[in-house]
């Protein structure tokens, strides 16, 4: 089968290879698909770089989420039967950017009939990174102001959707008028491109001195700095990530003297520590998405062919939405 390999780290487009490998099997407990889509998403970028909290042995498939067609099934599998249609996350160092892919079952979840597979593809990471930030870690509330720090990229654009879906009033950041665009169309109340507008003062005079009850911040640096001067009496600044390259230093006392609470998440340690509450969050996300309340907005759909250069464009922040390959 076809498959992209990271023989060597480095830049995506520099690394990634188009390979011809051995298909894999599924073993006890396992599921394998044929990759029907599998998004772009940041960790593919720092896989490819070396700098993912998972370092899979050199070579590797990278790809951390997929939909896809069961076509075999391990011992003990009874969560999916050959014929279904899944979403999930296929087990490293064979990722999604492949032709056929292996799924633990407990990764494996059926694909909601209301997305198509590009956009059912897109539904684990991001949307569950989202749900758990603010359903879970800093219990969003109807009524509350949420601030999405990179309103149109995979997790920050989940967040829009979920928040908008509570029944918050959403003002997203972002880099550049077509992400400006990406971000209306989500349904987000407020957009503020970053490069030419200071956040800051535009969501004290938007809230009128509230300030945000809910940061969602997965970009760290001069975002998390500006979010502490615009913060809400009681509010939360969750940390997702820290996609703009700088790892913040909070200032306590600051936090302290204003009141506010910086929460973190790592949506990976629920796979060990909650397995069923991904379960439920799942289900969720299903009836939301039934509803027509959660729908990932897909930009590109692109054959596997082009997987190196959308890696590429996506850790150059230049790409806009959500990017899918389609084998």
């Amino acid at each position: 089968m076809k498959a992209w390999q990271v023989h060597e780290l480095g830049e995506p487009r520099d690394v990634l290879k188009l390979d011809d490998v051995a298909e894999p099997e599924p073993a006890a407990g396992q599921v394998k698909v044929k990759v029907l889509a599998a998004p772009a998403n940041f960790p593919d970028v720092l896989l490819c770089r070396g700098e993912y909290q998972v370092k899979p042995p050199l070579p590797f498939t990278p790809g951390v989420e997929l939909c896809g067609e069961v076509v075999a099934v391990g011992a003990g599998v009874t969560r999916a039967a050959v014929g279904d249609r899944v979403v999930g996350n296929p087990i490293l160092p064979g990722g999604a950017f492949a032709e056929y892919a292996v799924l633990p079952q407990e990764s494996t979840f059926a694909a909601p009939s209301a997305l198509d597979d590009a956009e059912a593809s897109a539904l684990t990471i991001g949307y569950q990174t989202a749900w758990f930030a603010l359903h879970r870690r800093t219990q969003i509330r109807e009524g509350d102001y949420l601030l999405v720090h990179a309103a149109a990229g995979g997790v920050g654009s989940a967040a829009v959707q979920l928040g908008k879906a509570a029944g918050a009033t959403v003002i997203g950041v972002v880099g550049g008028p077509a992400k400006a665009k990406y971000a209306q169309d989500l349904g987000a109340d407020l957009v503020i491109d970053r490069h030419s507008e200071d956040f800051v003062p535009i969501v004290k005079e938007f809230t009128k001195g509230h300030g945000a009850d809910i940061v969602f911040d997965p970009v760290g640096g001069d975002a998390y700095n500006g979010s502490t001067k615009c913060i809400a009496f009681e509010g939360r600044i969750v940390i997702i990530g820290f996609a703009g390259g700088t790892i913040p230093r909070p200032a306590l006392n600051h936090a302290l003297i204003k009141n506010y609470s910086i929460v973190g998440l790592h949506w990976g340690l629920y796979h060990a520590k909650g397995p069923q509450v991904i379960d439920e969050c799942h289900v969720e996300l299903t009836r939301l998405a039934d509803k027509g309340l959660v729908k990932p907005l897909i930009s590109e759909r692109l054959p596997l062919t082009e997987v190196a250069d959308g890696i590429g464009r996506l850790g150059d922040g230049s790409t806009v939405g959500r990017v899918v390959f389609q084998p």
